[in-house]
């Protein structure tokens, strides 16, 4: 019932991504616009994250999960009434405050759920959940919005009426913890203690170039697509993002057991070389360059991502590890925001294809530097 839940409220974070042309078409705003309405919900993750990540400890995980849910709901409401800039913009935020509440609460959730012998197997579930959510949302609105009627209000009707039945599984799902029942609000301090600051470093470099990758697929690939490989099926678009995240749910599930040794190199490469599949594929330009690039930058940022996450938990004292972790999210989510707004910026100024390229460089710019600073330690650090 959580991974349920957790899923239907990762898909609707993601669904808008095919139907931005759309929106433009219809509502008349520019390139740009898209990657600031796209930020906006990287604006709610993060507050959510920073006023919300305790929550579920003095409440309770299952009132959290609801109040997730809820706001989930909300945000397909908005978007079915849609009918301006505003609303696409509230609508955002309220997606992306119900996968801040949402992702922590619900990873929580799930080891609660557990025995301590599979804790393990709650990892698997919650990754796939979590990403594998992300990447079903451009796949469903692509679907729905290529091959049936009103694509700007059914895809978020069936998402709607997916979030409610997980509303009543969510209410008897039993409690994991012992609420405390009051509610103390503060804001989630963000800092990082000199003895994690390396690992930090280095495991912070690549989740931004990973995140990086990530909001570029999701904001700018109908773009990417349409201007400059003529493609204007919604189903391609929603198939293309579909396979980054896809790629980033195998990276963090199978790849991690398969590459023991070294597994944030190999990440980083992984990100380089997807990063230069897409380059060629926006230059000659090449769809299925494109699609070899998504997949290779999934697979890599899923590796680098998880074993980044790993290494900086491990490298936190115990009783700062919430504050080093929610420092490690916040870099991310900056990186899903900051870097897809100036590709915005250099699509209005030059082009959407020497947008991408330039964002492609400084993703493979970031995994290089990563790649340096591990060449001066150990194989154990890497």
């Amino acid at each position: 019932m959580v991974a349920y839940a957790f899923t239907l409220t990762m898909i609707g974070t993601t669904l808008p991504t095919p139907l931005y042309p759309i929106y433009r078409s219809e509502f008349g705003f520019s390139e740009l616009m898209v990657t600031v309405i796209f930020a906006t919900y990287a604006v709610g993750v993060i507050a959510a994250l920073l006023l919300f990540g305790h929550l579920s400890d003095q409440i309770g995980r299952r009132r959290v999960l609801l109040a997730g849910l809820a706001l989930s709901a909300l945000s397909a409401v908005v978007f079915l009434v849609a009918n301006g800039l505003w609303l696409l913009l509230v609508g955002r935020i309220l997606s992306g405050l119900s996968a801040g509440i949402f992702t922590g609460t619900a990873t929580a959730t799930l080891a609660d759920l557990v025995p301590r012998s599979s804790a393990g197997r709650a990892t698997v579930v919650a990754t796939s959940a979590n990403i594998g959510g992300l990447g079903c949302g451009p796949l469903m609105a692509g679907l729905l919005a290529q091959f049936a009627v009103a694509p700007l209000r059914l895809p978020f009707g069936v998402d709607l009426a997916l979030v409610i039945p997980a509303m009543v599984l969510v209410w008897f799902i039993p409690e994991p913890v012992q609420a405390e029942g009051r509610v103390r609000l503060c804001l989630q301090r963000l800092r990082v203690p000199p003895q994690a600051r390396p690992a930090f470093v280095r495991a912070g470099l690549a989740a931004f170039a990973g995140f990086a990758v990530l909001g570029l697929f999701t904001a700018v690939a109908p773009d990417f697509l349409g201007e400059v490989l003529g493609i204007d099926d919604h189903a391609i678009v929603g198939l293309v993002v579909f396979a980054v995240f896809a790629a980033s749910t195998a990276g963090q599930t199978a790849l991690v057991a398969v590459f023991r040794a070294g597994p944030l190199v190999i990440g980083c490469v992984g990100l380089i070389a997807g990063m230069g599949l897409l380059a060629l594929g926006l230059a000659l330009p090449s769809l299925v360059l494109v699609i070899a690039g998504a997949v290779v930058a999934g697979l890599g940022q899923g590796l680098s991502f998880r074993t980044g996450l790993a290494a900086v938990n491990q490298a936190a004292p115990p009783r700062q590890r919430a504050e080093v972790a929610s420092s490690f999210f916040v870099v991310a989510y900056v990186a899903i925001s900051v870097p897809v707004v100036a590709c915005g910026l250099i699509t209005q100024l030059r082009g959407v294809q020497v947008a991408g390229l330039i964002l492609a460089a400084m993703v493979a710019v970031l995994a290089s530097t990563v790649l340096g600073l591990l060449a001066r330690k150990s194989p154990a650090a890497r």
